[in-house]
């Protein structure tokens, strides 16, 4: 079996390493490579989203019949219309999502077992064949994943816009303050560290991405903005019951996600 990656970035490169890994006859494609006929069981397009739609339309002609076309963007309303309606009847799209990363992009941080334990999410069209989806999972064990999620793109970018855009707001918000830095340095412990660790993302990639999900994530972030606002006003009124309560609150649903996660769900 044959795979072709596009797009030699952090994600592509570990998917690149990844099915090397795994046994597989591996084709790396650069952004701007002029190629013919793409040999290739399997495609994945590494790239940001309009690159990925530019970059699939462009050359549709090029895969073979039955080649299993997959993106790795990070929102999938938006590229699902757009390329789920393409002409081309020979091979497949799988709209993709690999929940895995690291905060340093580029080829040079990419890793062979970035997907062990991880999850791909795919948001396929009702058309495709089961086999096909069948076959795209078992790719995707091959190369590390833990399981795959199939749902529709709403409920992904729905999902999406709280599990990790938010956080990486946060992120960034709270290593914006003038005390990051040298005034954090002998006053930090793992609770610090965890919270701003991915806020070195890519400016360009995740501005792309939040504005791609703009609706999404500003309805999270105000609800987010509204439960943080219930710690403030508790804290200025002295209300330690309401705090106690919120604090509860909180620590209960991440017991349950907890308990969840242990049964493998």
């Amino acid at each position: 079996m044959k795979v072709a990656v596009a797009g030699m970035g952090l994600i592509g490169g570990s998917i690149y390493k990844a099915a090397i890994q795994a046994g597989y006859e591996v084709l790396a494609i650069h952004h701007d490579d002029a190629i013919g006929e793409i040999d290739a069981d399997f495609v994945f397009v590494a790239m940001p989203p309009k690159a990925t739609e530019s970059w699939i339309i462009n050359n549709a002609k090029l895969f073979r019949p039955n080649t299993i076309v997959m993106d790795v963007c990070g929102v999938k309303r938006e590229i699902t219309k757009v390329l789920s309606d393409l002409t081309e009847k020979s091979w497949y799209f799988i709209p993709a999502h690999p929940m895995a990363g690291r905060e340093n992009s580029g080829f040079e941080n990419s890793l062979a077992n970035l997907f062990v334990g991880a999850s791909m999410i795919f948001t396929p069209s009702s058309r495709l064949p089961k086999e096909v989806l069948e076959k795209a999972k078992k790719l995707c064990c091959d190369l590390g994943f833990a399981k795959v999620v199939v749902t529709d793109a709403e409920t992904h970018d729905e999902m999406i816009a709280f599990t990790s855009q938010l956080c990486h707001v946060i992120a960034s918000a709270y290593s914006s303050d003038d005390k990051t830095g040298e005034k954090s340095i002998g006053f930090s412990a793992g609770s610090y560290a965890d919270m701003t660790r991915i806020a070195t993302m890519d400016e360009k990639v995740w501005a792309s991405l939040f504005l791609s999900n703009a609706d999404k994530l500003s309805q999270t972030l105000g609800a987010f903005i509204d439960r943080i606002s219930q710690y403030k006003d508790a804290i200025d009124r002295q209300d330690k019951a309401r705090l106690e309560s919120l604090i509860i609150k909180g620590a209960e649903l991440k017991r349950r996600e907890n308990a969840l996660l242990g049964k493998g769900v």
